[in-house]
């Protein structure tokens, strides 16, 4: 442990000798959170600024989530997840990558780790309107704000959110990104948004523990569109469960969540013609018939689609029964 600490106390001093070349505010309000029910931990934001989530947001499972901003130095978010992962809180963690930054005062940085340990720091030099404020497992943090109320309208909007049992961590951080925006926002407008969520306790397989990973770049209502995207993610997510039930012979949760997934993404047809394969593969092929039929009539290409999967064994290669499926 003192080995890992020690590294990433010397990563800590190199960042910090020299100074930052990014030189150009990315002016933006961002908030990092844990679940306390889950253990999930997340960040998001939303700036005036293309492509604000390939700089600011940074989250690792069972570790923490970071977001760093205003004059930005994206070192602080591999960082702070190291010195986190090395044993020290959040707060520790941030105070001791300040404390060696030469450009502190033009830093705005916000910090949770795996136990709900949350920090923020605003520069003395970050463009006003700018602060932040930390509550319980979770910091909120604007700069170059049209009114010193956003981030505090953030900060109420998250802790309303997080009373309702019915959200999940996704949506209440895009509640407290849609209070600062009511609030004002940042005042030369909207431009990119993005939202990273990871598991509380990582599986061992990274690849599974990204439950939200979504940026909307260039839009003019960018929060809006990533809150589309976040209920798009739910319907895919359905879909693998539904296949998941599938593998193990759970038909009644695998038809509830491919019926879950088909009312959250309506006009994405694809997704009921996986539910109807899955259906024909189980053996319920008199079920899966209609589904096949409004699927055609929506989009009747999907009708060559079976022989294709016949092909390659992910369908039965029963001449019957594919033109049974073309029929429709």
């Amino acid at each position: 442990m003192r080995c890992i600490l020690l590294s990433a106390l010397i990563g800590v001093a190199m960042f910090a000798a020299p100074p930052s070349q990014a030189k150009r505010p990315v002016h933006t309000f961002s908030i990092v959170a844990r679940d306390p029910v889950t253990g999930d931990l997340g960040v998001a934001v939303q700036s005036h600024w293309f492509n604000v989530g390939a700089m600011v947001i940074h989250a690792e499972p069972g570790v923490g989530a970071v977001a760093t901003q205003s004059v930005p130095d994206p070192a602080y978010g591999p960082l702070g997840l190291q010195l986190m992962k090395a044993g020290k809180s959040a707060p520790e963690a941030l105070k001791a990558l300040v404390s060696v930054d030469l450009e502190a005062s033009v830093r705005q940085v916000g910090m949770v780790d795996a136990q709900g340990r949350a920090a923020s720091h605003t520069g003395d030099m970050d463009i006003p309107e700018a602060g932040g404020i930390v509550g319980e497992g979770f910091a909120v943090q604007a700069n170059m704000m049209g009114k010193n109320t956003v981030w505090p309208a953030m900060a109420k909007a998250y802790g309303e959110a997080a009373k309702n049992p019915k959200l999940d961590l996704a949506d209440r951080l895009l509640a407290a990104l849609r209070a600062a925006q009511d609030e004002g926002g940042d005042f030369r407008g909207m431009q990119s948004a993005a939202i990273l969520i990871v598991k509380g306790k990582p599986s061992g397989q990274p690849w599974n523990d990204k439950l939200f990973d979504l940026r909307v770049e260039d839009n003019a209502d960018p929060i809006t569109e990533l809150a589309r995207l976040v209920t798009l993610q739910r319907a895919y997510i359905l879909m693998n469960q539904g296949d998941a039930s599938v593998s193990r012979n759970q038909w009644k949760d695998a038809l509830e969540a491919y019926a879950a997934a088909a009312h959250l993404a309506p006009h994405i047809v694809e997704l009921p013609y996986w539910h109807a394969v899955a259906l024909v593969n189980g053996g319920r092929v008199q079920e899966a018939l209609p589904i096949f039929k409004e699927v055609f009539r929506r989009e009747p290409r999907w009708r060559d689609a079976a022989r294709r999967l016949a092909k390659v064994k992910q369908l039965p290669s029963d001449e019957a029964l594919l033109k049974l499926i073309e029929a429709q």
